[in-house]
């Protein structure tokens, strides 16, 4: 396999759970550098897609931009990544027009397919320019942002869904999301 000079993975990691983490490791191990783009950044400039109709609903992205930062981080290290080499960065994915200002020439663009809005995101990225790698191709979504939202507001476990690192830090925010 060879290894791009940057990769980039992105989605609302809300939070970021051991579905994100097996996609942070995918794209970590083609790429030198790793670009984790946290979508909707600016809660006030979240747009309703078709595809997706839930992605801009307030309970669907509880945790602000930095909180998100956090957790990727955590993350990153619960996988033993380099964080010299992990750079987390906004990514608007609704508004292509502003990815220039966030995101580094020669990104090579990791996505995994599971539903419509996975699909508008590759046409996206590829009407923008971008080289787009599909990771997992067929495979079937194992666990939902959704479903760990859930198991908190319900007092579920939530943390079979999150690495010990990513648990720590919603411990330590100290609020269940709504």
């Amino acid at each position: 396999m060879t290894r791009v000079r940057r990769g980039m993975i992105h989605g609302r990691f809300q939070p970021f759970h051991l579905g994100h983490m097996e996609y942070m490791r995918a794209a970590a191990g083609r790429s030198h550098e790793l670009f984790v783009g946290i979508t909707n950044p600016d809660p006030t400039r979240i747009r309703h897609e078709p595809s997706d109709p839930a992605r801009h609903l307030p309970e669907s992205n509880p945790w602000t931009y930095a909180e998100r930062l956090l957790m990727v981080k955590a993350a990153a290290r619960d996988l033993g990544l380099d964080l010299a080499r992990v750079h987390v960065i906004p990514f608007p994915v609704n508004e292509p027009e502003l990815w220039p200002a966030y995101v580094p020439d020669g990104v090579t663009q990791y996505l995994r397919l599971f539903s419509e809005w996975g699909g508008t995101k590759l046409e996206r990225l590829r009407d923008a320019g971008y080289e787009v790698v599909v990771l997992d191709q067929g495979a079937e979504k194992e666990i939902s942002g959704a479903d760990v939202r859930a198991a908190l507001r319900e007092g579920g476990d939530w943390e079979s869904f999150v690495s010990p690192a990513v648990a720590q830090v919603i411990r330590e925010l100290e609020r269940v999301p709504v």
